[in-house]
């Protein structure tokens, strides 16, 4: 997770490929239930973790320009591609924005592990980034560390995370080579994942430790935001490129984000 220089604001806007960052909306409301908080999900152009460096970049800068031009001053970027491929670029173009990023959570994953063995699950782009590999040397080089991309993955929660059949598939082949591995950490290197965590988790087993940095996002923005200007009620904004009748479905599994409209946007 990385972070800019403190600017003090209550508006804070999110971006994700789809879906998934609202596994992170609903950690900043939790943390924080007096800012404006505003989400664009990019459902038209999902999952980012199978597309280029170069459209990834053009979408990021797309939605950021749409959050800074709604009043966002502090944006998290809820997309763990994203930010390993676009928030360089972002803080570059934007200096006066502060930008929070998702990271797969390698470094409280090396602390938890008993064994010495876990394992990262993420996009194919995240899973072949230099960053991730950055990560893995700085804070687990010690470790027995095994990437599981998970091409499709993303895409497939996008598109039936209330159809549990279809997800256990789509899991089964990754369940399999996590315990070939033998790990008992994982880290979960997708916002989209921490909704079928407790799929992930009951395939696994109790032995096995899964690590999601949502909540570390929040803390590190409610720090950054500090004490907040007097803005008026706090405001919940959740929008899409694309319809995504997930979104809904998920909406309503987040235990701290109001039944909200969601607002359909072309950018």
């Amino acid at each position: 997770m990385t972070a800019t220089h403190a600017r003090i604001s209550s508006s804070i806007g999110v971006f994700d490929s789809g879906v998934g960052g609202l596994s992170v909306l609903d950690a900043l409301r939790r943390r924080m239930p007096d800012a404006s908080l505003t989400y664009l999900g990019d459902v038209a152009h999902a999952p980012y973790g199978e597309r280029s460096v170069e459209h990834v970049l053009e979408r990021a800068h797309r939605i950021v320009g749409h959050l800074v031009a709604s009043g966002a001053r502090i944006v998290v970027v809820a997309c763990n591609t994203a930010t390993v491929l676009g928030i360089a670029s972002l803080r570059a173009h934007w200096p006066d924005v502060t930008f929070i990023g998702v990271e797969p959570g390698v470094k409280p994953a090396a602390a938890t592990t008993r064994s010495g063995r876990i394992a990262v699950m993420a996009t194919t782009a995240t899973a072949r980034s230099a960053r991730l590999r950055h990560l893995i040397d700085t804070h687990a080089a010690h470790l027995q560390v095994h990437i599981e991309a998970c091409p499709g993955l993303a895409r497939a929660i996008e598109q039936c995370a209330h159809d549990d059949a279809a997800m256990h598939a789509a899991l089964a082949p990754h369940i399999a080579n996590l315990r070939a591995a033998a790990v008992d950490t994982v880290v979960l290197g997708c916002t989209h994942y921490a909704f079928i965590a407790d799929v992930v988790q009951a395939m696994l087993g109790p032995d096995v430790t899964l690590v999601d940095t949502a909540h570390a996002v929040a803390e590190r923005a409610a720090f950054i935001r500090g004490k907040p200007l007097d803005e008026g009620p706090a405001r919940l904004t959740i929008a899409t490129t694309g319809g995504s009748a997930t979104m809904a479905v998920l909406l309503s599994r987040c235990g701290h984000l109001d039944p909200t409209p969601i607002v359909r946007l072309s950018i």
